[in-house]
């Protein structure tokens, strides 16, 4: 959308913007931490191995930067390809861990002042400041002079490097430079979590994307042809540097500090270039630190503008001067965090928690072109496309997660601070004002949906034979056992199944005895024939297996029911016993609401739900004698095809019309709403019986899933486990039964496994809430 930004960056102020963001304390300051770190010359593979991690990200950036040139950098890409609250963290943790970067860019050159003039150390933070507001005056007026400033910096600052490199190659001590690619080096890994934070700046143009002329060749190149050269560079002067200064004679002579921090580009400097050289060395120091706090000021400025354009700041920070063309408060608020962190805060401790942050946000870059190469975005249409998806992502995130484990305690504690506050932020501020999702999450609800309607396919498409065992037991009432039986004979009759009766009677336990168990066909007892509502079927034969009245109308409906009389010391093992040896494919049960306040010992429903070898239905009855609708409700996730397969065979026999009860959140954005309508439309197709269905917008699941059961004749909803876990955790299912005075049927599907917690969340946050 058009905002009033120009395209004024052309391919080397680009890169600029990136080789100044990053050539900075990475090259003047952490050469000699990082050698203590890994205790020798393998700083210099540590630096390589840095650059080579960042790749996937510079490329995943890239191929995402050109699809959508715009403002914003990471947190826009992270926010469209995985939802407004990573969006948020990308945001303020890229603004934060900026500006942190700047303010100590600033303050990070008195090693090198003290270096050529001890006495003026006392006015570095003065002159900090000085700095921070010139460089605010300057991106506020044109972000061209910014990206023009940026290119005569970053070019003084790479000519005097490469000064450097040639006048030291001469000069290297070979012995200090032996085992420099050693990959067997101790602290290698926590080197390069270190010098990590040095290649930040490579993804930071794409944080002014908007600005670059031709974004679709100028970006890919820009971003990977910055990393290649500042990788390069790196790797050459930190070779030099250490082959030049005796870093350990160095700490013992107090010219660099124990934990290697000092001016030992400036050291290196007066060894071998003299006076002039080493006043040339300490001035493109200090233009390097100038730069990173110039480009990071420039870059952190874009995240609130950025995030105001999508709803997740104040609006404010969008607006663009008419008279400068650039988002002078987004600018104006960013420089003054800088000025405030220079003055006021300890920021050599605080930047180097964004080196953790930053790992993260290279992680989630990655993870970012996963969602919108397979997520749902019809206009995703990038110029330039990474290379070996998704290896190269994989790659990246698994190599980021392993670095990060070596950044130490405190700076992952920081980035975790700063999460938590995002996290914050998003609910107390942008969740309300925002209901769009990621391209992920509505690719992953496609892809969830999808599967669920071929399974619903399949099994409507098998035509197999479901045979029903309904298990009777002595507390069940005659009236609940006519209803029980309705349902079964419904369920089997379209598949030409049989159904047993089993009335289990428990008798009690014998010493000396292995609780057998005995079965005997019966005739059908008395609540069954005087059952004036059981359905009439004249096509099955009888086959000689109930003993029943030939006139009775009621009877010829029960020609196929095997009526058997179970007697057995344990009434729940006998039933699941019964089961597999009949191979019964439902078992139809009366569901006992008294189990449902048991935390300890497990009950009748309990036990037959977790070792029946099939399917089991838990009937509560309220009177059931046909159907003019049937509701069908999930609580969350999709419904399972067995689900709808018995309230679809019962509304054939009834012939009722089934409603399809789901619900979703208020104020749900629209592509979620559209995904689950387009799996009820697909649901309705695959059904037999004229379907409804029903979307509710409401954060109460249960009371407005309730409201629309309530007009229904039979709920089929889904069981779910008693015992400890249930209690504790709550049974929405159960809960919904008892809410509504319709008889309820719960079905668990044959062979099911209960899904774990990740599992019953990550399909309650994609379909429900």
């Amino acid at each position: 959308m058009p905002t009033g930004l120009k395209r004024d960056l052309g391919l080397f102020s680009t890169m600029a913007i990136a080789i100044g963001a990053m050539v900075g304390s990475g090259v003047f300051i952490l050469p000699g931490v990082a050698f203590v770190t890994v205790d020798g010359p393998a700083v210099v593979l540590a630096f390589l191995l840095a650059g080579v991690l960042i790749l996937p990200a510079a490329f995943s950036a890239s191929e995402m930067a050109t699809a959508m040139p715009e403002d914003g950098g990471s947190y826009v890409y992270v926010e469209r390809g995985m939802g407004p609250l990573l969006g948020t963290i990308a945001g303020v943790g890229n603004w934060f861990m900026l500006s942190f970067k700047g303010a100590l860019a600033l303050v990070g050159g008195v090693p090198y002042l003290v270096f050529v003039a001890p006495g003026i150390a006392e006015y570095i933070i003065p002159f900090a400041v000085t700095l921070a507001v010139f460089f605010t005056v300057i991106n506020v007026v044109s972000t061209k002079s910014a990206g023009s400033l940026q290119f005569v910096i970053v070019g003084v600052m790479v000519v005097v490097l490469g000064y450097f490199i040639v006048g030291g190659v001469p000069n290297i001590a070979p012995e200090q430079t032996a085992g420099a690619f050693n990959f067997g080096s101790g602290g290698l890994l926590a080197a390069t979590a270190l010098v990590f934070i040095s290649y930040a700046g490579v993804i930071k143009i794409a944080a002014v994307a908007e600005e670059v002329k031709d974004p679709g060749k100028t970006i890919p190149r820009a971003m990977i042809g910055s990393l290649v050269l500042t990788t390069a560079l790196y790797v050459a002067v930190v070779y030099v540097a250490i082959g030049i200064v005796d870093i350990p004679a160095a700490i013992e002579a107090g010219e660099l500090q124990p934990d290697g921090e000092g001016p030992i580009m400036g050291l290196a400097a007066a060894q071998v270039l003299g006076p002039i050289g080493t006043g040339a060395v300490v001035a493109a120091a200090l233009l390097a630190l100038a730069s990173t706090a110039n480009a990071g000021l420039l870059s952190a400025s874009r995240f609130p503008f950025a995030m105001a354009r999508d709803g997740l700041a104040p609006p404010a920070f969008e607006t663009v001067s008419d008279r400068f063309n650039t988002p002078v408060l987004s600018i104006s608020l960013s420089g003054g965090i800088i000025v405030l962190m220079v003055v006021f805060l300890p920021i050599d401790q605080v930047a180097k928690f964004g080196s953790a942050f930053q790992i993260l946000v290279f992680i989630l870059v990655n993870l970012a072109l996963i969602g919108f190469r397979e997520g749902a975005v019809d206009d995703y249409d990038p110029v330039f496309t990474s290379p070996l998806y998704p290896w190269m992502q994989i790659f990246g995130m698994a190599s980021g997660l392993l670095v990060l484990t070596q950044v130490g305690l405190v700076p992952f504690a920081g980035a975790a601070l700063i999460t938590a506050v995002s996290v914050v932020y998003f609910y107390l501020y942008v969740r309300p004002r925002t209901d769009r999702e990621g391209a992920a999450r509505t690719g992953v609800r496609q892809n969830v949906s999808e599967a669920a309607i071929e399974r619903t396919k399949e099994l409507f498409g098998e035509q197999q034979r479901y045979d029903t065992l309904v298990a009777v037991t002595d507390e069940t009432a005659d009236e609940t056992s006519v209803d029980m039986l309705r349902i079964g004979m419904d369920l089997s009759a379209l598949r030409q199944g049989d159904v047993t009766v089993g009335t289990f009677t428990e008798v009690p336990h014998r010493a000396f005895t292995a609780g057998d168990t005995t079965s005997t066909r019966v005739d059908a007892p008395e609540w069954a024939l005087n059952a004036s509502t059981l359905p009439v079927d004249d096509s099955r034969p009888d086959g000689g297996v109930a003993q029943v009245p030939d006139d009775a109308e009621t009877a010829r409906g029960l020609s196929s029911v095997d009526f058997r009389e179970i007697r057995t010391e344990e009434v729940g093992p006998a039933i699941v016993e019964y089961a597999s040896f009949e191979e019964e494919d439902f078992v139809v049960l009366e569901r006992r609401v008294e189990e449902l306040h048991e935390l300890y010992g497990e009950g009748l429903n309990e036990h037959v739900l977790k070792n029946a070898p099939c399917g089991v239905l838990l009937v509560e009855d309220r009177g059931f004698d046909g159907a003019d609708e049937i509701a069908v409700a999930t609580n969350s996730g999709t419904y399972d095809p067995v689900k709808l397969l018995v309230a679809d065979a019962i509304a054939e026999e009834t012939g009722a019309t089934l409603s399809l009860l789901q619900t979703v959140p208020e104020g749900v954005s629209d592509e979620r709403r559209q995904v689950v309508q387009e799996y009820h439309d697909e649901l309705r197709r695959v059904l037999t019986v004229t379907t409804d269905s029903r979307i509710l917008e409401t954060d109460d699941r249960i009371e407005g899933l309730s409201r629309f059961a309530e007009s229904a004749d039979l709920l089929v909803t889904t069981t779910e486990r008693r015992g400890l876990r249930g209690a504790v955790f709550g049974r929405p299912g159960d809960r919904l039964v008892d809410s509504v005075d319709c008889t309820a049927v719960m079905v668990q599907p044959p062979d099911t496994q209960q899904s774990g917690f990740i599992q019953r969340v990550l399909l309650d946050r994609l379909f429900g809430g």
